[in-house]
């Protein structure tokens, strides 16, 4: 029992250390506000050099910023310089900081608030934050070099990228284009063609409509409630995925090392390729020709007549082709 005021005193000790740490470092700290009159159609470019974003649309129309900034003396925040301009329905943000020295870019803290019409076009830029956009009818293109991604509730093309993070795209209408240099993807409810690639991470989409891309250089790729084609690919990790109804054109699941599993409706069309150099091969459906029993790491036929090309390949694992289960 008498332990237990020591620990509260150190844990009471840390966080006042903590406390004046942080007190400390921002030790200068400014907020800058700008509203522009902005009518639905317009546009907003944003291309500043660090700072997360957050972009979301506005109930009363019009457009509004809001920059908060740290940093640990107010000679960085002199010159670390915001421009604001507005030119017919374009509306610009522009922000560098004199001092490119890497000390610079870590004792200043960006965060960039930011509300428009619904219906409104942006082109987002940063060279280091987070990025956030919800609800926005209208073409959405973003970039930053280090940082996650999350776009939900939009209508209209979306074409984003980071050098570093994960990329999560929720409840959108229209195609859709992502990439990141490292990290994970999540798709979900997305209705439109998908262009989706990550270079290290894994990949879970689910309720896709539409022509899906899907493709990753290391890590696991899950895929549910897919309707329309699915192209997934990966070079290490598992591939799994299932389709609701009959596929609109082509499919194809790839990984150089892991297994790969398909669920398919009983009352599809379809013709089978399947081939693994490590693993066998099995399929719930009765396929025509038959599998060759001295072959059981490949299967070539059709499913019920035949119809869109089911392309099924692993280079270190089994593959199977498998009933959905509860599917109409």
């Amino acid at each position: 029992m008498k332990t237990i005021p020591v620990f509260l005193s150190r844990l009471a000790l840390v966080a006042l250390a903590f406390t004046l740490t942080t007190s400390a470092w921002a030790a200068a700290e400014d907020v800058i506000k700008k509203t522009f009159e902005a009518a639905p159609g317009g546009q907003l470019v944003l291309d500043v050099d660090r700072g997360s974003i957050e972009l979301v649309t506005a109930a009363s129309g019009g457009c509004e910023i809001q920059v908060t900034r740290k940093a640990k003396n107010q000679k960085i925040l002199d010159e670390h310089d915001i421009t604001f301009a507005k030119e017919g329905d374009k509306i610009s943000v522009n922000a560098k900081g004199k001092q490119a020295s890497s000390w610079f870019g870590q004792s200043l803290q960006v965060e960039y608030v930011i509300a428009v019409p619904e219906k409104f076009d942006v082109d987002l830029k940063t060279a280091g934050g987070s990025v956030r956009v919800t609800g926005l009818h209208g073409k959405v293109k973003a970039h930053t070099s280090g940082g996650s991604m999350k776009f939900e509730k939009l209508e209209g093309p979306l074409n984003a990228n980071t050098s570093g993070g994960s990329i999560t795209v929720a409840g959108c209408q229209g195609p859709v284009e992502v990439k990141t240099s490292g990290g994970s993807l999540k798709l979900s409810d997305i209705t439109g063609d998908v262009s989706a690639k990550t270079s290290g991470g894994s990949i879970s989409c689910s309720r896709l409509v539409g022509k899906s891309v899907v493709h990753t250089s290391g890590g696991s790729i899950s895929a549910s409630g897919i309707k329309g084609q699915i192209d997934a690919a990966t070079a290490g990790g598992s591939v799994q995925a299932s389709l609701e109804g009959q596929p609109a054109g082509e499919c194809s699941l790839k990984t150089s090392g892991g297994s790969v599993a398909i669920e398919l409706v009983e009352d599809i069309t379809a013709d089978v390729d399947a081939k693994t150099s490590a693993g066998s091969v099995s399929s719930d459906f009765a396929v025509n020709p038959p599998q060759d029993p001295k072959k059981k790491s490949e299967l070539q036929g059709k499913i019920n007549g035949g119809g869109p090309l089911l392309t099924l390949r692993s280079s270190g694992g089994s593959i199977r082709v498998k009933k959905l289960a509860g599917a109409r």
